[in-house]
């Protein structure tokens, strides 16, 4: 029986600072740009030369990767918090302000927020931490199915059931919808509200029902991952090392083929369900190679100081990703922001993310040469404790 983790593994906080860093490149088009441009990049400004290949490498690359890391590592920290005993100690209180925290940074911040439904999940998650690995792995890949057979099946029927003069009319109500949610955020923070709510209401209950039994069959499998030893580096350099180039070549395969259908049906709804059906699988592959990846980094010497790096991020995971949310708003909508809500091409929303990757990368490993949390991680900390825990290290 394995108890609470205290000391941190640089591995894990690794893996996770990169995680972080990675779902900003999808992020950033829902901070740029409507729910309708995230979902058809065709809905909103130039899909042409350098944006059309920032979007493909964001596509190939980052679309559903890191957000699969980042919900692996939610199943393994569920360990780590609560270990697999009797007692789930303080993890309930811990989802339950998790929860409040991801609401109000859902309606009043960005619809895209990940939180509230990690929250969700992590209390029924939390269930399955006794399970051995085997248990683990065999139900976490049932779910991951289950969520494929909803989003990829739902996804087709859509593509049959639009009839070519219905798609007209809906691509018309979309734009309309996208027009009016253009308005409202470059107005003023104040103004976006109201509209970002009724979106953050619509994608949390989108989320569950299509990715929700995927995530939580990725927190069962974070969890049989931390206990056969992968995510914790125990595993061979040489299996590491074979892992990584066989698994990274196979999930970029499989997530090139989704790049390529989706160009090549030019977004057409078919085009779009065919190439969901190759990214859903091809992202927990290439996931899990990337993964690979970090743990063999993190056992060469070496690369010792970059995966420090990295791990000052991963410890800070819950600040930057919160912070990334506020540089963004403040970007994109308006006052007291400065309102480019629709205005920024693909291209710009690189640099953007190359930038606030510096700052971040920057400002942890600072932040932590003086503090035990970052200010986000204390927090939370604090409040599920109900009490103010020591920040300033001695």
């Amino acid at each position: 029986m394995a108890e609470p983790q205290t000391n941190r593994l640089v591995s894990i906080d690794a893996l996770r600072g990169i995680a972080v860093l990675g779902i900003l490149m999808m992020n950033v088009q829902g901070f740029a740009m409507t729910p309708m441009a995230y979902d058809d990049p065709t809905m909103m400004m130039d899909l042409t030369g350098a944006n059309l290949t920032v979007w493909s490498v964001a596509h190939t690359f980052f679309a559903m990767k890191f957000i699969t890391i980042f919900s692996t590592l939610f199943g393994a920290g569920i360990i780590l918090m609560a270990g697999d005993g009797d007692s789930t100690g303080k993890h309930y209180p811990r989802m339950l302000w998790l929860l409040l925290i991801g609401a109000i940074h859902a309606y009043i911040f960005w619809w895209g927020d990940i939180l509230v439904h990690y929250a969700l999940l992590g209390m029924i998650a939390v269930n399955a931490r006794k399970m051995s690995v085997a248990k683990l792995t065999i139900f976490g890949i049932l779910l991951v199915l289950i969520g494929g057979l909803i989003m990829i099946g739902l996804t087709y029927l859509g593509a049959m059931f639009t009839p070519a003069e219905g798609a007209a009319d809906q691509q018309q109500m979309m734009a309309d919808m996208q027009t009016g949610m253009i308005e409202a955020y470059q107005a003023g923070f104040v103004q976006h509200i109201g509209v970002n709510a009724i979106w953050a209401g619509i994608g949390q209950v989108v989320s569950l029902i299509f990715m929700g039994p995927r995530t939580l069959g990725l927190m069962f499998l974070g969890m049989a991952l931390y206990k056969s030893g992968f995510l914790s580096a125990a595993w061979s350099t040489s299996r590491y090392l074979v892992l990584s180039v066989v698994v990274i070549a196979a999930g970029v395969y499989l997530n090139w083929m989704s790049t390529t259908t989706l160009i090549g049906g030019e977004f057409s709804a078919q085009a779009k369900a065919d190439g969901l059906a190759w990214s859903f699988f091809g992202s927990v592959v290439l996931s899990f190679g990337y993964a690979s990846l970090v743990m063999l980094l993190s056992k060469i010497g070496a690369f010792r100081l970059i995966i420090a790096w990295f791990a000052s991020v991963g410890r800070m995971a819950f600040t930057n990703y919160l912070s990334q949310t506020l540089i963004m708003t403040f970007i994109f909508v308006g006052a007291p922001g400065l309102g480019l809500f629709g205005t920024v091409e693909r291209v710009d929303q690189l640099k953007l993310v190359l930038l606030v990757w510096a700052i971040q990368l920057i400002w942890s490993p600072l932040w932590l040469s003086r503090f035990k949390f970052g200010p986000l991680e204390w927090l939370w900390r604090s409040l599920t404790y109900g009490k103010l825990q020591p920040i300033v290290k001695r």
